[in-house]
């Protein structure tokens, strides 16, 4: 569970926000693949698919929509009713947005919104990372240990050394 305000809200707005240019980029591939020229504005071309395993932007979009929307759409639920599980959604939502982008970027040309998106996922689990104390040096600090000197007495008379 995410407590922290602050936090909580960055993550409302980054999930939230990647969860609805997702499933709307999503929609927008998909319908530009149904009905060729009806998002020509929108829809990249097919020359950038040349070389990849797609025909067309049909299976790109309901990836995108379902899989990369649709996480972070769970994701920005669970933020949002603060479940005890919103750090993991957040994090499997966060992979999935990071690992799009990746593999986007060996197949079409660069784009500034590529590097957007990346840093929106890193940004996701680093702000996971903070909630979970990674972080912090807020840590028990260590014991202290006897000297040297010390110890050796404490070995002799428990006859190990």
């Amino acid at each position: 569970m995410i407590r922290r305000r602050p936090i909580r809200y960055l993550l409302l707005g980054l999930t939230g926000g990647v969860a609805a240019t997702s499933v709307a980029g999503g929609i927008a591939l998909i319908t530009g693949a149904i009905w060729p020229g009806a998002l020509s504005g929108i829809s990249p071309p097919l020359e950038y698919l040349e070389g990849s395993p797609f025909d067309s932007y049909l299976l790109p979009g309901i990836a995108l929509a379902l899989i990369v929307g649709g996480l972070h759409g769970v994701a920005f639920t669970a933020v949002l009713q603060r479940m005890n599980r919103a750090n993991l959604a957040v994090t499997i939502a966060a992979y999935a947005i990071v690992i799009w982008i990746i593999v986007q970027m060996t197949i079409i040309p660069f784009s500034i919104l590529q590097t957007v998106y990346l840093a929106v996922g890193l940004a996701e689990i680093g702000l996971v990372l903070i909630v979970l104390g990674v972080f912090s040096d807020d840590r028990e600090p260590p014991r202290h240990r006897p000297p040297d000197e010390a110890r050796l007495a404490m070995r002799h008379r428990i006859g190990v050394g």
